[in-house]
């Protein structure tokens, strides 16, 4: 493991938690700033999270959130807390980046 691999995994668990952003649309802003996290709204319902990929590659990720689609996730929050999702994410493809991210931090499988 790089030194800066190795910075950038304490600096994601450790530095500025990650902060929500709400839009209503059904797509994320582009591009997608790193440290945010954006839920996409339309007409009330939850349908997707967006954010950068915290492994640096910079590759922009869209988690659905709709429980009819496969795979989905779940979002936890509420003023007090920033974001968590559940299960983990896992890119099959890319990088191959496996995290999760719970209360606003990046946590490496």
């Amino acid at each position: 493991m790089n030194l800066a691999f190795w910075f950038r995994k304490v600096w994601q668990r450790h530095g500025p938690k990650r902060r929500l952003i709400i839009v209503e649309s059904d797509t994320p802003p582009d591009p997608i700033p790193s440290r945010h996290v954006y839920l996409c709204r339309d007409g009330g319902e939850n349908w997707s999270v967006a954010m950068r990929c915290p492994c640096g590659c910079g590759d922009s990720l869209e988690l659905m959130l709709l429980k009819e689609i496969k795979p989905n996730w779940s979002l936890k929050t509420n003023d007090q807390q920033p974001p968590s999702l559940r299960p983990s994410i896992w890119r099959k493809t890319g990088c191959q980046s496996h995290f999760w991210l719970r209360n606003g931090h990046i946590h490496w499988c």
